[in-house]
């Protein structure tokens, strides 16, 4: 099943190619003040594809903090963060905002809060490798 999305304004567009089952959609709400602030939602299942379509890229921001392990790429634009990756091991993985996608069924989301606070570097990678989307092109992969 495909969904498209897009920041508020349009800058950043993807293409999800979701791999997992469409009736049972992960959306977790990450506790991290960051997350929390931007209101942002997260989904992914390792064998999808995630395609990044960037218009202007001198308004996209990344930005990183705490560990430093993940970019959120931000549209300077309109403020929305519609996906974060993280390079493993030379490999980049992604998350994305479930609230900027298009036609999925809110009956399908499957929402859960997390917090990772004081989860060490090493285990972080690791829990992204296994969980995270694992094809992602147009952020440099």
């Amino acid at each position: 099943m495909s969904f498209r999305g897009a920041c508020h304004c349009g800058n950043v567009k993807l293409e999800l190619d979701w791999r997992g089952d469409p009736h049972a959609i992960p959306a977790r709400a990450c506790q991290c003040s960051f997350c929390l602030r931007h209101g942002a939602v997260w989904t992914a299942h390792p064998g999808s594809v995630l395609e990044v379509f960037i218009r202007d890229a001198d308004l996209v921001s990344p930005y990183a903090f705490g560990t430093a392990t993940a970019t959120f790429h931000v549209c300077r634009r309109c403020g929305v963060v519609p996906a974060v990756t993280s390079l493993i091991d030379e490999k980049l993985f992604a998350v994305v905002n479930v609230n900027v996608l298009e036609g999925v069924d809110p009956a399908a989301l499957q929402h859960a809060t997390v917090d990772l606070e004081g989860e060490d570097a090493e285990t972080r990678l690791a829990r992204r490798a296994r969980g995270w989307i694992g094809t992602v092109r147009g952020f440099g992969g």
